[in-house]
C-alpha cells in the first residue's frame, strides 16, 4: 500500500469522530478531497477514463460518486465502487479502504500496461478505415445535431462522425457512410462523410440482452377485470382463455446506476423530463443521449428522446420507440408468453416504448400495425395501465388520429 499503513489503520484514520453513515461518507470524501490527486487514472467497465471529481450528495444509499472523463471528453457519473484505479497509487489505496467499509471484497487494480492497451481497444485507429468504399456505423448518440458518437459493428472502438443529416438519424441505428475523411485529434478519431442510409440490426448492435426477473405466475382468475355487470371484451375472453402465465422484470439500465438505487433525486431520466418540462429541449436531449451513448440498452431514454419528438415530428418519434423496442423485443426471446406487469417498475420502459411506437403508428395512419402492437401491451400487462383498451376499437375502425382529438 503506498500510504505504508494497512487498510485497518487508514480507516481508522478516516473515521476518527464519525458517527453513522451520512457522517462517515462525508469523512471519506473529505479525505479523498486532502489526499487523493486529481485527475486520477483508471478504468470504468473497461473503458479508460480520468476521475476529476469525487463527492457525497448527502444521500447514504448512494454513497460516493465520482466524476469521470473518457479520453475523448465525455463525461459522466459513476459510483465510485465501479472504477478500478491503477495499482499503487494514493487513489487505487483510498479506495480499497472504502470498498473495506462497505463490506465488498478486496478492489481490483488497472496496471499501468493494461490501462495503455484499453486506450488502445476503445480507440479506432486511422487506419482501421477504408475511406475508399462504404462503411457501416453504430450510432451511439447524436451530439448537439453537429456529429455523432459511433462505433464500428461488432467491436468497440468508437469514432466520432461529422456529416450533415443527422437530425434525421437516432441512437441505436447503423447507419452506412461513404467516407470523405478519417483522421485523430488528440487521440481521438474522428470521420467525415455522407451518410446514404439507415436501418435498425440487433445483430449488429453486439449488445447483451436484458435480464429477466421471475415473479412467480399471473393467474387471470384472480385478476380484477373490472365490475361483474360490465361486458367482457374480446381481449379479455383470450387472455381469460390462456390460463396462468409466468410474470417477469424486466432489467432496467440507467448507466451509472444499479436499478436499486435509482431514485428522484438521482435518476437521470426524470432530470431530463424535468428539464423538457420546463422548456429547455436541447438540455433534456443531451442528457438522454450520454445515456445511450454509455450504454444503448436504457430502453427509458429511447422511449423519452421518442416523446421530445412527439408532437412535432411523428415519424422520427417512431425511429426511437422502434429502436427500444426492438431491443426490449429481442431481449425477451419470440417464443415469449408471459406477463410483464406494470407494477413491477422496470418493465415500464419497455411499455412505454410500446406505447409510443403503437400511438405513431396510429397517427401515421398505420392502423392494423398499431392495433397489432396495442394488442401485445395488453397481453403482456392486462392491468392494462397506459389506457390501450379506450382507444383499441378506433384503432381497429381505422377512425383516425386527427379525427380522434377533434371530438
Amino acid at each position: 500500500m503506498k500510504s505504508g499503513k494497512t487498510v485497518e489503520a487508514l480507516l481508522e484514520e478516516i473515521l476518527v469522530d464519525a458517527n453513522g453513515a451520512d457522517e462517515q461518507l462525508w469523512a471519506f470524501r473529505q479525505a479523498f478531497e486532502d489526499n487523493v490527486p486529481m485527475p486520477a487514472e483508471g478504468t470504468v467497465i473497461g473503458v479508460a477514463v480520468a476521475v476529476t471529481r469525487i463527492d457525497y450528495d448527502g444521500h447514504p444509499q448512494q454513497g460516493l460518486r465520482t466524476a469521470c472523463r473518457t479520453t475523448d471528453g465525455k463525461a459522466y457519473s459513476v459510483a465510485l465502487g465501479d472504477v478500478t484505479f491503477l495499482e499503487d497509487t494514493t487513489a487505487a489505496t483510498y479506495r480499497g479502504a472504502y470498498l473495506k467499509w462497505l463490506g465488498m471484497p478486496a478492489p481490483q487494480q488497472t496496471s499501468r500496461a493494461k490501462l495503455r492497451e484499453k486506450l488502445k481497444q476503445t480507440k479506432a485507429g486511422v487506419g482501421a478505415i477504408d475511406i475508399s468504399k462504404p462503411v457501416d456505423l453504430v450510432v451511439l448518440g447524436i451530439k448537439q445535431r453537429e456529429s455523432a458518437r459511433c462505433r464500428l459493428p461488432g467491436q468497440d472502438k468508437e469514432l466520432t462522425l461529422r456529416t450533415g443529416g443527422l437530425w434525421n438519424v437516432v441512437p441505436g441505428e447503423i447507419v452506412t457512410v461513404m467516407p470523405k475523411k478519417h483522421w485523430s485529434f488528440a487521440g481521438h478519431p474522428y470521420l467525415t462523410g455522407a451518410i446514404t442510409g439507415a436501418r435498425v440490426d440487433l445483430a449488429a448492435l453486439n449488445l447483451t440482452p436484458l435480464k429477466l426477473s421471475d415473479f412467480g405466475m399471473w393467474d387471470p382468475a384472480e385478476h380484477y377485470w373490472g365490475e361483474d355487470d360490465e361486458p367482457e371484451l374480446d381481449w379479455e375472453k383470450k387472455i381469460k382463455a390462456c390460463g396462468p402465465r409466468p410474470a417477469y422484470e424486466m432489467e432496467q439500465v440507467v448507466p451509472g446506476l444499479k436499478s436499486e438505487d435509482i431514485d428522484v433525486d438521482t435518476d437521470p431520466i426524470s432530470q431530463a423530463v424535468e428539464r423538457k418540462e420546463a422548456g429547455d429541449i436541447v438540455d433534456a436531449d443531451q442528457q438522454l443521449t450520454e445515456l445511450l451513448i454509455a450504454d444503448l440498452r436504457c430502453l427509458d431514454a429511447h422511449a423519452h428522446l421518442g416523446n421530445l419528438e412527439f408532437d412535432q415530428r411523428p415519424e422520427m418519434a417512431l425511429r426511437h420507440y422502434d429502436v427500444g423496442r426492438q431491443i426490449g423485443e429481442w431481449s425477451l426471446g419470440s417464443d415469449f408468453r408471459g406477463v410483464l406487469p406494470w407494477g413491477l417498475l422496470d418493465n415500464r420502459p419497455y411499455l412505454r416504448c410500446l406505447h409510443g411506437y403503437g400511438l405513431c403508428l396510429w397517427r401515421l395512419k398505420q392502423f392494423d400495425e398499431a392495433a397489432a402492437v396495442f394488442d401485445r401491451m395488453l397481453w403482456l400487462n392486462p392491468s392494462d395501465n397506459q389506457g390501450v383498451r379506450l382507444i383499441l376499437d378506433e384503432v381497429q375502425s381505422h377512425v383516425a388520429w386527427a379525427e380522434r382529438i377533434a371530438l
